[in-house]
């Protein structure tokens, strides 16, 4: 069986992380977007 490759937490923190989105000023126009949004709990 073949398995996908798994990209190690460290690299995906510092490519899609908190810190990776404020260092950008799209990356803060995605968090505030995200804020205003909200942590909705989906329900099927």
């Amino acid at each position: 069986m073949h398995y996908p490759h798994k990209l190690s937490r460290i690299k995906k923190v510092r490519k899609v992380g908190f810190r990776a989105r404020m260092s950008t000023s799209k990356g803060r126009k995605v968090i505030n977007r995200q804020r205003r949004v909200g942590r909705k709990i989906r329900t099927r």
